[in-house]
């Protein structure tokens, strides 16, 4: 089972990005979750969304996970949260920082020693979609790391998930995001 845990803050659409991606992943014949939890119910207020991907039924419905992935789309809960609670010898960390990875590990030397990629989601979301709600730039870097999809196979089948929500010109500035993060992420 692949499991999949978001950091972020409310308001920054990591509830939207957990169960967009669940959304791709039905497509594919996989079974899946998207969930959340939050603590204050305030915009702003710290939170973790949760994905589990699996080809066999999923069991498990607490929050309690080891996760495969740690996607942290707020950078300051780098530093304020403990992203690296229950985690694998291998889980992978994708870190929306404006710091470069040596910037990072210096302020936060416990990452060092992690399979660690970075990418500026912020500035991404707000150079395509014009706000500050990084979770599209981050499912576009989770694409690229984990190579759990074909990029234009997930941009396909998310848009159809946005379309029933979004107009044509956000979906599309979306995609923009998705394919900068793919190529910026690092």
């Amino acid at each position: 089972m692949l499991e999949i845990r978001w950091h972020a803050r409310a308001g920054q659409g990591a509830v939207t990005g957990a169960k967009g991606l669940a959304d791709v992943l039905t497509t594919t014949g996989k079974e899946v979750q998207g969930f959340a939890v939050y603590g204050s119910a305030k915009r702003g207020a710290a939170m973790t969304a949760y994905n589990r991907i699996d080809s066999e039924p999923i069991l498990n419905h607490e929050k309690f996970m080891h996760p495969d992935y740690v996607l942290v789309i707020d950078p300051g809960l780098t530093f304020i949260a403990d992203i690296t609670e229950d985690e694998k010898p291998d889980t992978t960390y994708i870190i929306t920082t404006h710091l470069s990875k040596d910037e990072l590990f210096a302020k936060k030397p416990e990452l060092a020693s992690k399979k660690v990629f970075t990418l500026n989601c912020i500035k991404i979301a707000m150079d395509t979609i014009k706000r500050p709600i990084p979770n599209t730039p981050m499912l576009g870097a989770l694409m690229k790391v984990s190579g759990m999809l074909e990029l234009e196979f997930f941009k396909n089948t998310f848009k159809e998930v946005l379309g029933k929500k979004m107009p044509q010109a956000l979906i599309d500035a979306n995609m923009l995001a998705i394919d900068h993060a793919y190529a910026q992420v690092q």
